[in-house]
């Protein structure tokens, strides 16, 4: 193995870094790694080639030259059996994060007319020059000045091919069972049409928070798609009670929206992501609608760990919507209160309580105290955050996954996650998670004389972020390790993840072998 991963070292010195390592059988992402140096490229001969394997049964790799600053655009073909190929516009594919591809989009808004059509025509020249009859994609690279480099063929219907069927009205499932029976294409390419716009978010079983997106396994105990709303579209094969194992792919569904044009496309996302309930284990759905609500950059590789940053920060809310937020989370406080009281009028035990007309509240934000006062009449609330009034209207089935509330006549779709007894809340609002606590006034005065609990100290243990396989472990007991090193490697979901020391030590305890089966939070190795 040394040996190869020297060649490829060879290579790369004549290609000049930096490199991509591709497994040559690879789909998906699956065994490909950027390498800048000579180190990275051994460790990413390494690593790809074991989920070469893994993945596909070939460990065989493949290394080329890494354009930097590209963008990801492919050419939908179609072919039959008599000579006769079409391309079918591009999907742009340049939203992407440890090399999968996040949110697609067609057609794309960097490519003009002119770049389309030779683009379109290179890709039926190859369809045609291999003689290739069925639904294809061929892809390419794209770079600043619009030059574009061939990067390979799909020979297959790909998980973005809805988008296409959105802007050209044509099935493409049922074109390849034509074509495969030997039917002539029903369509001449004067004939493929560019109408509106259409955006696809693939829904991943990852947890965003941990690292980009580690595996989150589990079984979901609600499930609800927004395919109630106009222009949207779902595909997927899961239901509530479906496990999401270590075994598969990560991707729980394909979320599409059409509009007219773009911003109607994008705001119908928006919307059809903040309707999409998946509870049990995370997905990284708001990430998704912090990818949708920005625009695609050429250097898009950049883009996405500029993304990444803004979701961890979080949607940046403006005065307004602040109060709009705490006016909300006051409202479901109250609610949930009222709620209670009302479980407890109907018991056979004597309840003795105040009649309360106003609620003076102590709420927290982004460590940030406000003063909150609200009060009732029947399902309307009059909430006064920090001196600004606001209405707010609403059901309150605070069973619902999903709350509709209306706050000044502006109308939102929120999701209480969680909801504790010490008065901490978790909503979902506008595409962002935001961490509430809410107490009433007196609670919070005697909320000062509560012990804190002191967090458990965690440097000296090295504990598994998710659920895999173990695939190796690079330490034993009376091993010195410094921080950041390898410590072993856990494959889930297909993808290999390096687990590294968290400090510098001596190992005490290694808890964990190759081949183990692992669960989320299972001690692995343990540190003098």
């Amino acid at each position: 193995m040394f040996r190869e991963s020297e060649r490829l070292s060879h290579s790369s010195l004549l290609l000049g870094y930096p490199v991509m390592i591709k497994a040559s059988a690879g789909g998906g992402g699956k065994g490909m790694r950027i390498a800048w140096d000579d180190e990275e490229t051994r460790d990413g001969f390494r690593f790809s080639s074991q989920e070469a394997a893994s993945s596909f049964g070939d460990d065989r790799l493949l290394i080329e030259k890494f354009i930097d600053n590209p963008r990801h655009i492919e050419i939908q073909v179609l072919g039959d059996k008599h000579g006769n190929a079409l391309w079918l516009n591009e999907r742009e594919c340049s939203v992407q994060r440890r090399n999968q591809k996040v949110v697609e989009e067609a057609p794309s808004i960097f490519l003009d007319p002119e770049t389309r059509q030779a683009m379109g025509e290179q890709a039926v020249a190859l369809a045609k020059a291999v003689k290739y009859s069925s639904a294809g994609t061929v892809e390419f690279l794209v770079d600043s000045q619009k030059n574009f480099y061939f990067l390979e063929m799909n020979t297959r219907l790909q998980v973005e091919h809805p988008v296409t069927e959105c802007i050209t009205g044509l099935d493409l499932v049922q074109e390849m069972i034509l074509v495969a029976k030997g039917y002539p294409l029903r369509h001449k390419q004067e004939d493929i049409p560019i109408s509106g716009w259409a955006v696809e978010c693939r829904v991943y079983a990852e947890d965003p928070y941990k690292s980009f997106g580690l595996p989150s396994i589990g079984r979901l105990s609600q499930y609800q798609e927004p395919i109630h709303l106009p222009g949207v579209r779902v595909d997927s094969g899961i239901q509530p009670g479906s496990d999401i194992s270590i075994y598969y792919d990560p991707m729980i569904s394909k979320l599409v929206t059409y509009g007219s044009d773009r911003a109607e496309a994008l705001k119908r996302m928006e919307d059809a992501l903040d309707n999409y309930v998946i509870r049990g284990k995370t997905a990284h759905l708001p990430f998704s609608r912090v990818s949708v609500q920005g625009n695609i950059r050429a250097k898009y590789w950049e883009w996405v760990d500029m993304t990444y940053d803004s979701f961890l920060t979080g949607h940046t809310l403006t005065l307004s919507e602040r109060n709009q937020l705490l006016a909300i989370a006051s409202s479901v406080f109250v609610a949930s209160q009222l709620r209670a009281q009302r479980f407890q009028e109907h018991s056979r035990v004597p309840v003795i309580r105040p009649d309360v007309a106003k609620w003076e509240l102590s709420v927290k934000l982004h460590d940030e105290d406000h003063t909150v006062v609200a009060s009732n009449n029947g399902p309307a609330f009059t909430v006064e955050v920090d001196g600004s009034k606001l209405n707010v209207t609403s059901t309150w089935n605070l069973a619902s996954p999903l709350l509709s509330v209306n706050v000044d006549g502006t109308q939102r779709t929120v999701q209480c996650l969680s909801r504790e007894a010490g008065g901490n809340m978790s909503i979902q609002f506008l595409g962002t998670v935001y961490k509430v606590h809410i107490l009433t006034k007196l609670a919070a005065e005697l909320n000062k004389f509560m012990l804190e609990k002191v967090p458990k100290d965690t440097s000296s243990t090295l504990c598994s972020p998710m659920p895999g396989v173990v695939v190796a472990v690079s330490v034993k007991p009376g091993d010195m390790v410094a921080e950041g090193q390898e410590i072993c490697v856990i494959e889930a979901m297909k993808m290999q993840n390096s687990m590294t020391a968290g400090k510098m030590g001596k190992v005490k305890l290694v808890h964990c072998k190759a081949g183990d089966t692992v669960g989320e939070g299972d001690l692995l190795v343990e540190l003098e």
